[in-house]
């Protein structure tokens, strides 16, 4: 078990197969640079332990994330911060394990592109899943990356550009979310105990890195894209500053469109 003052607790369950992995910074768990680390050592110690089977991520108390720190998403914040974060997330798929998700509450921002990374999402009745970043004059890279593997382009266009939210039911329908449940992670738990408990430790690594060769592929090659996208060209604008700054301040944003 980790240390109670960090941001994020683990415990291994089934006899090493699951490990929980709880963001623990409630009640808006954000994911700012302490958390991206203390995750990121939390999936590099697992990917060693060998009949590990699966990672399972929860938030705890009433919301799963609000997402990524939007202060560290200040234009001379953002170049750590935004690397730092994707390396999470090659971390992730280095471990070769299988990804749970289990929601409740808000799943906002970065805490949504955590979940539907997973190779399974499961969701509280209550919960709602939305990337916004739209709204405070910037976008998405993982989600951009993340979800045409998960939803048609269509939706993926709606979530994207509109930044709204979306209840358990929708996500459920568009894609976004796998199975609804009203104790996900007891869901999650039960579907890892039937499905991969069974199975083959080392089957599964070489399966679950088979299963997403073109979004590992995309890790690779389009990431890199879309993270200068974002530094180069995004945060170069006037409107990306403003949106980041008007959120921070709590008023409204004074768009010039360029």
């Amino acid at each position: 078990m980790s240390e109670t003052s960090s941001p994020v607790r683990t415990e291994l369950l089934e006899g090493g197969s699951l490990l929980c992995v709880t963001l623990a910074r409630p009640k808006a768990n954000i994911i700012d640079t302490e958390m991206i680390q203390a995750l990121g050592a939390a999936v590099n110690a697992a990917a060693r332990e060998p009949a590990l089977r699966a990672v399972l991520f929860q938030g705890e108390g009433r919301h799963f994330s609000f997402g990524a720190s939007v202060d560290e998403h200040r234009p001379e914040r953002v170049g750590r911060m935004l690397p730092a974060f994707h390396r999470l997330f090659r971390d992730l798929a280095d471990t070769n394990r299988v990804l749970l998700a289990a929601v409740n509450g808000l799943c906002l921002g970065g805490g949504m592109e955590l979940a539907v990374f997973c190779h399974r999402v499961f969701a509280s009745p209550d919960a709602q899943f939305g990337n916004p970043e739209i709204k405070l004059g910037v976008f998405a890279p993982m989600a951009s990356l993340v979800l045409p593997h998960r939803c048609r382009q269509g939706a993926v266009d709606d979530i994207l550009l509109s930044g709204r939210n979306l209840k358990a039911d929708e996500a459920l329908a568009l894609g976004v979310v796998d199975e609804i449940a009203q104790d996900p992670a007891q869901a999650a738990l039960e579907w890892h105990g039937k499905h991969l408990l069974p199975l083959s430790a080392a089957a599964l690594r070489h399966a679950s890195r088979a299963a997403r060769l073109k979004l590992l592929q995309d890790l690779d090659e389009v990431l890199p894209r879309l993270e200068r996208l974002y530094l180069e060209e995004l945060m170069s604008t006037h409107d990306a500053a403003e949106g980041i700054a008007a959120f921070i301040e709590k008023r409204a944003p004074a768009w010039r469109h360029e």
